[in-house]
């Protein structure tokens, strides 16, 4: 179903990079991912505290830009 939705989890390092995010791409590194989705999806973002935040989109929307970055 693309209109399921899934939260894509991300923590930072103290410095502002990303360590860790949900759904990434095996060929992209985890910022590289992060940027794709900012770039693509950054009205969906939601700063979390402690170094952490989420976007919120559908399967769709997560599909549609996985294949731009492989």
């Amino acid at each position: 179903m693309s209109d399921t939705k899934v939260m894509i989890h991300v923590r930072f390092a103290p410095n502002g990079q990303v360590t860790e995010i949900g759904e990434r791409p095996a060929a992209l590194a985890a910022q590289a991912w992060f940027d794709t989705l900012s770039v693509g999806a950054g009205t969906s973002y939601q700063a979390l505290s402690g170094g952490r935040g989420v976007f919120r989109l559908t399967r769709g929307e997560v599909t549609a830009l996985q294949p731009a970055t492989a």
